[in-house]
């Protein structure tokens, strides 16, 4: 059909001498009139009689050539004009035999732009539904025919599979690193579209899926560790820069504690000088030092609530320094106590009571708001170590009598005594963040572990005795979720021991084997448990890393 139109196409001139059988008929030529014009000899012309008939014929045929013309444009090029509904009936008929669109198979079968584009968006929509991952838009052959050695550069040995693995493809490589961009970069749950599409139908699902919800209307804590187990044999931890790289300490360091956001380190020692560090891990940047000219500090601690500080040495007075206010008050004597020192001492943990010992088995009990004595505990021997529990509402001391007693800090009253097993005189004390264990040490380097309720029940006998130590036991602490217990003896180098509680056993790459402890005479763990930092008699703080906690 194209071809005959493009041969038999008339000419405004000669289309002007065709006479029309009958004139009123507003329909294009048929073709069998269009192919009589090729013979000019079977053409018959008829003059018209009227010039008004000559005029409508011309205006006939002018519109007869334009519709052919279309019609050749859109069997050539494809429908290059918008649809006109009610217009054109006869058209419409006649192009119902054909199809909307080729397709042009000329050009390395390649699709055209309408299938292109509606196959595309089928794909699209499938993959929609199916949740199916998307595929590649173009995809390099090369790739598969080169082999990557990643042997040879360091940077790419991340990346293998087994050790003796040399030679991959350029696809593989190519995904390796993909996969391990992701890893070292994970993507957000909330930028993924599949993670926000949740069922709400049933009462089971939200059991199933759970309250997530809730986790963003809380400020609580969450807990990020995979395991929270802590196996024993080997402590896995790392050596970072010194906590008081920035000012070390002309003399031996006596008190070394965390603040309880885990990022302020305090450190005080016979030097007189109270340093706070702010730890990183990297630079441990010096923040402040307070030179206190009359006392040597014995002790320094954070009070729980972490809003002052309490130090004090051999003297009959102490120190509270606000850190809030930056302001150091001295306090003292106390009002109808005689007692020379006031070196030794512990905070509650509702931070409300201060606990010193004093002379002759005596304990001072120091209200932290006002600082007056608010109350006296008396022992039957001198007084060596305490420590509270119970949030503060229970004092446990021992001493020169080798017994533990357990007081009521509400009632002003001891409730139990008993004897420490095969010990002739305590010298250190420390109980779990829980309160259900307490250790107990003694000059002789013996520790006890002790459960508290089978203690006050009438059970004596210890957990676990534990003989690591050999000279006197200065200093105990459990860390935040008391998997792990420290004991150290300043009398001895390197003589501190870490204990795996749930097994009762030491960790025994600890201490390092390089003797960099010296002589360890405090000790504390980050409120995360993730830090460790130690002050010895050289007067460096030793900070290390405890790999098995996430945060500090």
């Amino acid at each position: 059909m194209a071809t005959l139109i493009s041969q038999n196409a008339v000419s405004k001139d000669r289309g002007k001498k065709i006479k029309r059988k009958n004139p009123d008929l507003e329909e294009p030529l048929p073709l069998d009139v269009l192919q009589e014009t090729k013979n000019p000899e079977n053409m018959t012309t008829v003059k018209p009689k009227k010039k008004k008939k000559e005029r409508k014929e011309d205006k006939q045929a002018e519109t007869e050539q334009a519709i052919e013309m279309k019609k050749l444009e859109n069997v050539l090029f494809g429908s290059l004009y918008p649809v006109e509904f009610g217009k054109n009936i006869e058209e419409e008929e006649e192009d119902e035999e054909s199809a909307l669109f080729f397709t042009d198979r000329s050009a390395n079968s390649v699709l055209s732009v309408y299938e292109e584009d509606a196959k595309t968006g089928e794909i699209e929509i499938a993959a929609t539904e199916d949740h199916a991952p998307r595929k590649p838009v173009w995809v390099d052959e090369e790739e598969e025919k080169t082999n990557i050695n990643i042997s040879k550069v360091n940077r790419l040995r991340k990346i293998r599979k087994e050790e003796d693995e040399k030679l991959i493809s350029g696809s593989e490589y190519v995904s390796r690193l993909r996969a391990h961009h992701m890893k070292l970069n994970p993507s957000t749950d909330w930028a993924r579209p599949d993670s926000h599409k949740r069922i709400y139908n049933s009462d089971e699902s939200d059991q199933e899926n759970g309250d997530f919800d809730g986790i963003l209307q809380t400020t609580e804590d969450l807990v990020v560790s995979g395991s929270s187990k802590l196996l024993p044999g080997l402590l896995e931890y790392s050596r970072l820069v010194d906590a008081n790289a920035q000012d070390p300490s002309s003399g031996p360091i006596n008190s070394v504690q965390f603040h309880r956001n885990g990022q302020l380190l305090l450190t005080g020692g016979l030097d007189k000088k109270l340093r706070f560090f702010q730890i990183d891990g990297k630079r441990n940047t010096k923040i402040q030092s307070i030179f206190v000219d009359d006392c040597p500090i014995r002790k320094a601690a954070f009070t729980p609530d972490g809003s002052q500080v309490i130090l004090s040495g051999r003297r009959k007075f102490f120190y509270s320094f606000d850190l809030v206010k930056a302001k150091m008050d001295k306090i003292g004597p106390l009002v109808g106590r005689e007692e020379k020192s006031l070196e030794a001492f512990e905070i509650s943990p509702d931070s409300k009571t201060i606990a010193f010992i004093g002379n002759e088995g005596y304990i001072l009990l120091v209200s932290s708001k006002t600082k007056e004595l608010i109350g006296t505990l008396k022992m039957n021997g001198t007084a060596r170590a305490l420590t509270f529990g119970n949030d503060g509402q229970e004092l446990v001391a021992t001493g020169g009598d080798g017994q533990i007693y357990h007081f009521d800090t509400r009632s002003m009253s001891c409730f139990h005594k008993g004897v420490d097993e095969g010990c002739l005189t305590g010298t250190a004390l420390g109980m779990s963040p829980n309160g259900n264990i307490f250790a107990a040490g003694s000059d002789s380097g013996i520790v006890n572990v002790y459960n508290k309720e089978e203690f006050l029940g009438g059970n004596r006998k210890p957990m676990k005795r534990i003989e690591n130590l050999t000279t006197k036991v200065d200093f105990i602490k459990f860390n935040s979720d008391a998997q792990i217990l420290a004991i150290c003896s300043s009398m001895k180098k390197n003589s501190m021991k870490l204990v795996h509680v749930p097994s009762f056993t030491v960790f025994s790459n600890w201490p390092p084997a390089n003797k960099a402890l010296q002589f360890p005479r405090c000790l504390d763990f980050s409120p995360g448990g993730g830090m460790m930092a130690m002050g010895n008699a050289a007067g460096h703080v030793l900070l290390y890393k405890l790999n098995h906690y996430q945060h500090a």
